[in-house]
């Protein structure tokens, strides 16, 4: 039998296992090779700035198996705060045994503890069938809007 699995807030010391989870996400699911650079100095600027966001770290024995970072964003429809779940990744060994339901879960109860959280989001690619069949399992919904982007 497994070790439990754990769920914790990622700190300082989590950066450099949390931007190679990061890479690896982009690899897989955009064929894109990050700088290396630019996404440690990225994960380490969330965790020292707390107001924009957080990361959840899975550990089973001590390792690190899974990863989310949440942001944030204002609607001012629902006078209230939508979590954004960004930058998942399960390692692959990892991969369906319970991870990304934990850390689910986990984000679920500290949104329903915060006063300001209205709800949670996120985004899939489209191509990704077995995320959007376990963000579904999980309760989440497709909405009716595409997402678009500009670089600046």
């Amino acid at each position: 039998m497994p070790p439990p699995l754990t769920i914790r807030t990622a700190d300082l010391s989590d950066v450099e296992r949390l931007a190679r989870f990061n890479e690896r996400m982009a690899a897989e699911t955009e064929d894109k090779d990050l700088d290396a650079e630019t996404v440690r100095a990225g994960v380490r600027h969330m965790i020292e700035a707390p107001d924009r966001g957080f990361y959840l770290l899975a550990e089973r024995g001590g390792k690190g198996v899974g990863s989310l970072m949440i942001t944030t964003e204002w609607s001012d429809w629902r006078n209230g705060t939508f979590w954004w779940i960004q930058s998942v990744y399960v390692h692959p060994e990892a991969r369906r045994q319970g991870v990304y339901a934990s850390l689910h879960s986990e984000v679920q109860s500290r949104a329903e503890a915060a006063e300001d959280v209205c709800g949670l989001r996120l985004y899939v690619e489209k191509d990704n069938r077995a995320a959007r069949d376990t963000y579904a399992a999980l309760g989440m919904t497709e909405t009716s809007y595409r997402m678009y982007e500009e670089d600046v």
